[in-house]
Formats: structure tokens, sequence, C-alpha cells
């Protein structure tokens, strides 16, 4: 099992703050899964307007926080092979169901299952959790590329 801080999710993922959405790696196994954590706070650019008398976390941000997890999985798969990695981006979002509200103060609980790469296409089965309740669960597929750099 192998733990990564944000510093290390930062060499993986080109995001930064605001959109950085993985706190910390907690579980990785090469090729299978990858369970992640977003601490959930007031702070959170997105609160002011969703909504403010009831802040709750879009929906579409948790689906992103989850893609940026399918990120991880992919590019340190490669990377633990030797391979190396480009860029990654998100191009399918199927059967998403979401299930209850994430509110500031929640942990998030990222879980990802790596199901196929074919042609570059990664599918992974996809779960969000908070207090061991499911909140989200999908099908995300992405596409990795060389990097145009």
């Amino acid at each position: 099992m192998e733990q990564d801080d944000v510093r290390r999710v930062m060499e993986f993922l080109p995001h930064r703050y605001p959109f950085l959405m993985i706190d910390r790696v907690l579980e990785f196994t090469p090729n299978e899964r990858l369970l992640a954590l977003k601490n959930v706070s007031y702070n959170e650019p997105f609160f002011s307007g969703h909504f403010p008398h009831n802040p709750i976390m879009p929906g579409v941000m948790i689906i992103e926080a989850l893609a940026q997890a399918t990120g991880l999985l992919s590019m340190k798969t490669l990377d633990s092979q030797g391979e190396s990695f480009g860029e990654y981006y998100l191009v399918g979002i199927d059967n998403a169901r979401f299930k209850r509200s994430v509110v500031p103060g929640d942990q998030l609980l990222l879980e990802v299952l790596f199901k196929k790469n074919r042609r570059n296409i990664w599918t992974f089965s996809v779960k969000a959790m908070v207090d061991d309740k499911v909140v989200v669960t999908a099908d995300i597929m992405c596409a990795s590329k060389e990097s145009t750099k």
C-alpha cells in the first residue's frame, strides 16, 4: 500500500488551486485500484454560490474529483512500469448516479477501479463516499496522449 501527500499528487496532476481536487492518495495498486481523499472545506470557491444558505458541493465537482483520481491511477500505473505519461483528458461519463449531498466538513473518499485500456482510452468504475455512505457512482472514460510540450 502506498500513500502520497498533495505534493506527490501534484507531480502527476497538472491541476492547481482552486481546481486540484485530491488532497492525498491513501491506497494504490497499479492497474487495479486507487483510493484518494478530498477534504471538503467551507472555503471552497464554489460554496459562495452553491448555495449560500445551504452549501452543497456541486455534483460536477465530485465528478471532477473522481476524474482526477482516474488520472492518478493511470499515470501512477504507467510510472510504476517505467513508462512516461503525457496529457490526460476526460472523454466520457456513463451511469452517473448522485445519492447524497456533500457539505463542508465532509471527507470525500474517491475509489477508482480500473476496467480496461484500449488504444489509449482508459475505462474505470468510480465511487465517491462520505462516512462509508456512497454519494456518487459512475463509469468514467479518459484518453491519454503524448504531451504537446
